[in-house]
């Protein structure tokens, strides 16, 4: 699809315009300031104009209060040269240019031109409309120009065989894909649902978080169909100006009427359609308000007539729009697009990366197993990154250690080689590490341990120990969840057990320790002694302000202190039985830690042969 743009101005209109605008300038300058087009005449000082009377040389003179215009004898039948002054108190002038013969008289007094009058109130209102229509028409690129605050400012998208979305470009989200085909047939084929008198849905609200193609796939349906795409964003309605907004979604659906059967999409629908509870509790009429009670309004007679035309709307936080929205007869249908899983990674890559030149011992298997999470945006981001970095190393075509990089990077950010670490701080870094890579690779629960690296990266990271699952999880179970804390805390024992003491480098990990221990007990009921109940609040909490979070529910304060002493518990629990491990692989923990201080990287089949040696401990004994 490629937008619609407006046709350009015309070069000789353009022109026409600018000599009209000049002229009208130019005749009304004319008209009430004609001294700037009179032949200038010179000035001369009182003092002159007095010696030249007494000497005889005046023959006329034209007497105002601010000014006195004379004339000079001239030579045979030649007039004499007009000069000006500027008089001073003189009560002797009259008499003086009588004595010396020089006609004078008053100056006459400015006439009445009736035609000048007429003008100065016909022709600046005409200048002003030409001026404002003229650099309207051109400053906004359209005939409404400067005027068209409330017209709306959807792009339009047409048809083009070159730049055309369809389902084939989107993948990793086919249930999706299932459920918008039916809008497709829709657009396609209505007559086959009229005549059945079924009713299509008027709008079609895609949900899921970002990056994971929900505009890419509104896109696909106008594409799949064949029609006109109007695509705008949710914040786009909103002016300061009151009232503009909502002239906006009419002139928007006004268009799409026009336009039908065609494809309304409404980015960000949030940003104008969060629930009117949520704001003040005295009602309102502020901007958003009215903007949503006016695409309530439009949702509700859009199918008025023969208008073909569906509303698709993208928001990545459902939970907050109005109920009046969701109702059947608006947005009836939810579509979920969510992250894709291992095969739906796999159809992602495929399709990015036939858009570079990858090398053929490429396994992008391998590489959609390592992105567990990764949206249809990161994966994309993850082949661009893969192709820089082939291509800032004077390389033909993308190797597999290209994509491998461009993981870390994603991960764990960028490498800084130039932040250098002294012996003593290397050397705690390297045993912290381990740490975590012995607790996790013992632990059933956790990821396969790909590789460990004491090389800095990103803004705090030190070094780090990459984990990458085997399988999509989507469920987790009590014990694997408390595997995790352990390893979290594996960095820490380290530590505690070689140095004896501790540093900074372990609050990052205690931090995600102590937030998925309260989980387990304040979300997931994972807890002997407060049952299955949840404490924790997933509302919005208009008392601590709009969006704000709390995080528990009101609780007495003997139940905050049974949480708090059973998530201090649960990471105890862990932080010992890390120490257990390591303690009981300290031979093996010094040999990682000398080959890592040495080499700064270990991956591949030597560290999974390290960590093949690594002796488990009962967890009874901890």
């Amino acid at each position: 699809m490629g937008i619609k743009n407006n046709p350009k101005p015309s070069w000789g209109r353009l022109v026409g315009n600018i000599l009209f605008i000049t002229g009208i300038g130019l005749l009304v300058i004319n008209i009430f300031f004609p001294q700037i087009f009179a032949p200038r005449i010179p000035q001369v000082p009182y003092s002159m104009f007095i010696d030249q009377v007494s000497d005889g040389n005046v023959t006329r003179a034209y007497v105002a209060q601010d000014q006195i215009r004379y004339q000079l004898k001239g030579e045979g039948e030649q007039p004499g040269q007009i000069l000006e002054t500027t008089p001073i108190f003189d009560l002797q002038l009259p008499q003086r240019l009588e004595n010396n013969g020089v006609e004078f008289a008053a100056a006459p007094p400015k006439g009445n031109n009736w035609l000048g009058t007429l003008l100065s109130w016909v022709i600046p209102p005409l200048i002003f409309v030409g001026v404002f229509q003229f650099f309207a028409r051109r400053g906004a690129g359209g005939p409404q120009g400067a005027l068209s605050i409330s017209k709306s400012k959807a792009k339009v998208y047409v048809e083009d065989d070159e730049t055309k979305v369809t389902f084939d470009d989107v993948a990793g989200v086919e249930e999706a894909k299932t459920e918008l085909t039916e809008i497709v047939e829709f657009l396609k084929n209505s007559d086959r649902y009229t005549r059945i008198g079924a009713r299509i849905p008027k709008g079609v609200l895609l949900v899921g978080p970002p990056g994971t193609g929900k505009t890419l796939m509104a896109k696909a349906v106008a594409g799949e169909a064949g029609v006109s795409f109007f695509s705008i964003s949710g914040s786009e309605f909103v002016e300061l100006f009151v009232g503009a907004g909502a002239a906006r979604v009419r002139d928007l659906f006004e268009q799409a009427k026009k336009k039908a059967p065609c494809i309304i999409f409404i980015d960000e629908l949030d940003a104008i359609g969060k629930s009117r509870a949520s704001g003040n509790f005295m009602g309102g009429n502020d901007e958003r308000e009215q903007t949503l009670n006016q695409l309530l309004t439009e949702m509700d007679g859009f199918a008025a007539g023969d208008a073909t035309a569906i509303v698709l709307a993208a928001t990545n936080r459902p939970e907050t729009l109005d109920p009046a929205l969701l109702r059947p007869g608006r947005f009836d249908r939810q579509v979920l697009v969510d992250r894709p899983d291992l095969p739906g990674r796999l159809k992602i890559l495929e399709i990015y990366a036939a858009k570079v030149k990858i090398d053929s011992e490429v396994d992008l298997k391998a590489i959609a197993t390592r992105t567990p999470g990764f949206a249809g945006a990161d994966l994309a981001n993850l082949v661009n990154e893969a192709a820089l970095l082939a291509a800032r190393n004077q390389r033909e075509k993308v190797i597999q250690g290209d994509f491998n990089e461009a993981i870390e990077r994603v991960v764990a950010g960028l490498e800084k080689k130039s932040r250098v670490l002294n012996e003593k701080e290397k050397k705690i870094v390297a045993y912290h590490e381990v740490g975590h890579a012995l607790v996790g690779a013992l632990m059933p629960g956790g990821g396969k341990v790909a590789k460990i690296s004491i090389v800095p990266r990103g803004m705090a990271a030190l070094g780090y120990t990459l984990q990458m699952p085997t399988e999509d999880r989507f469920l987790m179970s009590e014990s694997e969840l408390r595997d995790q804390i352990a390893t979290l805390l594996g960095g820490r024992a380290a530590e505690e057990v070689v140095f004896g003491s501790i540093t900074t480098g372990a609050a990052n990990d205690l931090q995600r320790a102590t937030d998925l221990a309260e989980r387990m007990v304040t979300t997931y009921g994972m807890s002997q002694i407060l049952g299955p109940l949840a404490y924790e609040k997933g509302q919005q909490n208009s008392f601590l302000g709009e969006g704000a979070m709390n995080p528990r529910r009101n609780v007495s304060d003997s139940t905050a202190k049974a949480i708090d002493a059973e998530v201090k518990e649960i990471v105890e629990n862990g932080h010992q039985q890390a120490i257990a491990i390591l303690e009981k692989n300290r031979d093996l923990l010094e040999a990682i830690a000398r080959e890592i201080l040495a080499d700064e990287v270990i991956e591949g089949e030597k560290l999974q042969e390290l960590l093949g040696r690594a002796q488990g401990v009962e967890l009874a004994a901890v």
